[in-house]
């Protein structure tokens, strides 16, 4: 397609040049004889596409006459069509002011325009959009001018209003390599993976490292693995926020769909699996790159200039779904993606924010930065990031930690030597925020008879959220670790599992989200006298009904129960010692009933359970505070 463009591009110089010199005989043209055979013979060259002898040719008129303003629109139009902007730039600049304006340089007015706002002239940029407006006639281009000068104006207003931006480079350490970009780090900061390539030739091996930080101190960068690694190039990267699950992009592979794919890979310990093709249904004939995964995994944002998109690159969001398998990617839709280029997703550990790269809303120039939050189940208006992180220069690439404290992105380094693009590190100014700050809940799950490390699933249900799974991770089967990211201010419901053990369940409360949380689980085997507390379950004070909110931890519970019908239990009711003993003693019972009850009005056997109060005589903790009160009035299972 860029051949065919290219060759487009050409035909229509050819024609359009040999037009533009006859029908503007009288302005800036040469009476220097010598000047005029070059000039025509630059005309002859550029006619039977022989393009080296024709810039030589529009030279040798230059060189004869330098008031010659054709031979330099001649030459920039070629340098342009062969893909030299800066040559083009400069010869425009030159030719421009040595000819008469007229309506029939309209287009050179545009090309000449684009490619100063390109450079960040605004001003020379607004100068010649306006000729253009004034000359043209084409409505495209019009329509295009006036865009662009919509465009020149944020830019001008957003550098009179810069944002308090001040980047610094992550240190030596880290920026080893003469590229380093698109930064990615694990939930807890303590991980940091990028794309890196020792030199910037095409030749230049690409490839993603880990670097560590201990002690406050980022380590040196290691290879991520050998299985990843190859002598392709891997870039483009995304991981998960426990660092278990990594996504990146990788090109011509033997068993990809198109030019670029997405490809998967899982840690289990210390070693990645092998990175499988994520599949037909996520990958296609198109370029397919630039991943995001959500804070779980679970969830994919990319780049894609697949069919059925607005523009050139759009963004698109894929699932994975109960079986392990990627659901079929949905464009995310009109009110981020646009005509034009759209690019680098990075979704916000909260789930809440997404960071995009577009040339097709309101910027300064190239793509620049934008963020949208979250609004219902679609997103809102996006807003530019503003200057000085968005110049007329590309931006892409940026990470945000959950707490909107610390930014990280790739910028070009001033000071010279072997790095030319560096990993850098920001306090986020305030108006880049998400509406969402998040922390982080980490631990291990162990087997509770054997004190082994465990793999489980851990599940997080946003409780005012009518039971939605806010999050889904599995403990690593080699240490048993996990991470989860949770939203301050929000409550959860927690539950462990694993085959052949009991569940376990934990109340996450708003005020707990506050900081990072260490919560570790010993699971207990199925078998008699094995219990587990019911921690979300909820009763207004002196009753007995269920809440709403309850509904997760019943259902929750049901499904445990289904997948154990020959486990006879026992739902037992504590209290605390506040109150009459033989009240609570009610009370107790009147509840752990109304759990049995629900039980069975889902179809569990009632055979199988029974309830049983027990007031005030079995405190999981001495009754001296509101915190150990809080425990002692609680819901437990205890297998009989």
């Amino acid at each position: 397609m860029q051949r065919f463009w290219r060759l487009f591009l050409i035909s229509i110089f050819i024609v359009g040049g040999a037009a533009r010199s006859a029908a503007q005989p009288a302005s800036g043209v040469s009476a220097n004889a010598k000047a005029q055979k070059a000039f025509q013979e630059g005309i002859r060259h550029t006619q039977s596409r022989n393009f080296p002898k024709a810039i030589e040719a529009y030279s040798e008129a230059i060189k004869r006459d330098p008031s010659f303003g054709q031979a330099y629109l001649q030459a920039a139009a070629l340098y342009r069509v062969l893909q030299q902007p800066e040559e083009a730039y400069q010869y425009y600049a030159k030719g421009l002011t040595l000819v008469t304006p007229s309506p029939a340089l309209a287009n050179d007015y545009l090309t000449y325009a684009d490619l100063a706002f390109e450079r960040g002239q605004y001003q020379e940029a607004t100068t010649y959009y306006e000729k253009l407006i004034s000359a043209g006639k084409n409505p495209r281009h019009l329509k295009h001018a006036q865009q662009q000068l919509s465009n020149v104006q944020f830019a001008q207003k957003a550098m009179a209003n810069p944002v308090d931006f001040k980047p610094q480079a992550l240190g030596a350490v880290v920026n080893k390599f003469g590229l380093q970009y698109s930064p990615v780090l694990t939930a807890d900061q303590r991980a940091l993976l990028f794309t890196a390539r020792e030199g910037n030739g095409p030749l230049d091996d690409e490839d993603l490292y880990l670097a560590y930080r201990k002690d406050g101190q980022w380590q040196e960068p290691v290879s991520v693995s050998e299985a990843i690694n190859s002598e392709l190039n891997e870039g483009a990267a995304s991981m998960s926020g426990d660092g278990r699950v990594l996504v990146f992009t990788t090109c011509n592979r033997k068993d990809s769909y198109g030019s670029c794919d997405l490809y998967i890979s899982y840690r289990q310990g210390n070693k990645w699996s092998k990175p499988q093709n994520m599949g037909r249904n996520v990958n296609t004939s198109a370029w397919d790159s630039q991943p995001s995964l959500s804070a779980d995994g679970r969830t994919l944002y990319f780049a894609s200039n697949r069919k059925g998109g607005f523009g050139a690159e759009d963004i698109w969001v894929t699932q994975q779904q109960e079986d392990g398998s990627w659901s079929i990617p949905v464009n995310v839709g009109k009110s981020i993606n646009t005509p034009g280029r759209e690019a680098s997703p990075f979704l916000h550990a909260s789930g809440n924010t997404l960071y995009f790269a577009t040339d097709g809303l309101q910027g300064m120039g190239g793509l620049d930065l934008f963020m949208v939050n979250r609004e219902g189940s679609g997103w809102g208006t996006p807003s530019n990031l503003g200057y000085p992180l968005n110049t007329h220069r590309d931006e892409s690439s940026i990470f945000i930690s959950p707490d909107n404290t610390t930014g990280y992105y790739s910028g070009q380094t001033t000071g010279g030597g072997k790095v030319e693009v560096a990993l850098l590190q920001f306090e986020v100014p305030s108006a880049w925020k998400g509406k969402t700050v998040s922390n982080f809940a980490q631990g291990r799950v162990f087997d509770a008879k054997t004190k082994q490390p465990l793999q489980a699933q851990i599940q997080v249900y946003d409780l005012d959220s009518a039971r939605v799974v806010a999050q889904q991770v599995s403990s690593d089967e080699t240490t048993g670790e996990y991470t989860i990211v949770v939203n301050q201010g929000q409550r959860y419901a927690l539950y462990v599992t694993a085959p052949q053990h009991v569940l376990e369940s934990r109340h996450i409360s708003p005020s707990s989200t506050a900081k990072p949380l260490a919560l570790d689980f010993y699971l207990q085997p199925l078998g008699k006298g094995a219990t587990a507390v019911l921690s979300n379950l909820f009763f207004d004070t002196g009753k007995a009904s269920l809440r709403p909110e309850s509904r997760t931890e019943l259902d929750k519970l049901f499904q445990f129960l289904k997948s154990n019908p020959k486990m006879r239990v026992e739902i037992a009711g504590h209290t605390d010692n506040v109150g009459q003993p033989a009240a609570n003693l009610k009370l107790s019972e009147a509840r752990a009933k109304a759990v049995v009850s629900y039980l069975v009005s889902k179809g569990a056997p009632a055979a199988n359970y029974q309830a049983k109060g027990y007031g005030e005589a079995q405190p999981a903790a001495p009754n001296t505070s509101d915190e150990n009160r809080q425990l002692n009035r609680r819901i437990e299972l205890r297998i009989l």
